[in-house]
């Protein structure tokens, strides 16, 4: 990769981890499903008039705007309005691609790795200390949102899977469109139609600027400047960069929201990060420790 491309690339994973924090503090005074459904629309609009849609079946373009408009970000902002930590929940978020490995042998009959297998122990047992030493810190309810919402991420990933060579950023704009109504709908029938009401006129130029940013910087920008890199250098370099996001966003955390780290919430933090790591870098390690055979 150039200079410029890595730069982009950690410009974006620092983008993707503010963003944690921007939805802490977005849904700290409106509804969270509300915030999600703004989100998206403004990611759409007016992108769907400049960007072609794309060549994908509806039952894909409907899927994956479900999976991640509904389940990943809608049952992620209800999470962090419920106590989930901007910082914690960019790590959890991760695990999707424990899911997504889980999910592709299952329903595509891919192979488990053995250091696939070892990084998803140690990342579980991470969250188990999360959940059972750091429980004060972390409560059941918002963790257990966070890992749906990372699942919902894993099945968006075996969608764009499904989609063959489509154009990620067409599927990502164009599949923007379908979560808002849902979202709203959700929004009015768990918040109250007057909160709903009140937030959209009430709603102050420090709260629509923190929706431009999730809409326009975090997913136009954002997806839009990732998909040209990993179609540029490959996904084997770009993705796993965004490894940097949940490390950027529990810095931001802590220096924003000034989010403490515990002992036993720091040590099940770092057997998740460890288990990501061994996830995303331990074939390459694998490679070399195995014998080669004679001859």
């Amino acid at each position: 990769m150039t200079s410029r491309s890595l730069g982009l690339a950690l410009l974006i994973t620092l983008i993707w981890g503010v963003n944690f924090v921007v939805i802490k503090w977005s849904v700290a005074g409106a509804p969270p499903l509300l915030v999600a459904a703004l989100r998206f629309l403004v990611a759409a609009l007016p992108a769907v008039w400049f960007v072609p849609r794309p060549a994908v079946p509806a039952r894909i373009l409907w899927g994956y705007g479900l999976a991640v408009g509904v389940v990943q970000f809608g049952l992620l902002y209800l999470a962090i309005e419920l106590g989930m930590s901007a910082g914690m929940g960019s790590l959890l978020m991760q695990t999707q691609a424990f899911f997504t490995a889980i999910l592709a042998a299952r329903l595509l009959g891919e192979r488990i790795a053995p250091w696939q297998a070892v990084g998803m122990t140690l990342a579980f047992g991470g969250m188990a200390v999360i959940g059972v030493v750091a429980g004060a810190d972390v409560p059941a309810w918002p963790l257990l949102l966070t890992l749906v919402a990372a699942l919902g991420w894993s099945v968006s990933n075996l969608l764009v899977r499904a989609s063959g060579g489509a154009n990620v950023f067409s599927l990502v704009i164009w599949s923007s469109l379908i979560p808002p109504v849902p979202l709203a709908l959700l929004a009015g029938l768990t918040s109250g139609w007057d909160r709903v009401l009140g937030t959209l006129t009430h709603g102050g130029w420090a709260f629509w600027g923190a929706i431009v940013f999730m809409g326009l910087g975090n997913t136009v920008l954002g997806f839009g400047i990732w998909a040209a890199l990993i179609q540029r250098h490959g996904a084997s370099r770009v993705a796993p960069l965004s490894l940097l996001v949940p490390v950027f966003g529990m810095l931001a955390s802590a220096l924003v929201l000034h989010e403490g780290f515990p002992a036993g919430k720091a040590a099940g933090a770092a057997l998740v990060f460890v288990g990501l790591l061994l996830h995303v870098f331990g074939g390459r390690v694998w490679g070399r420790l195995r014998p080669v055979p004679p001859g």
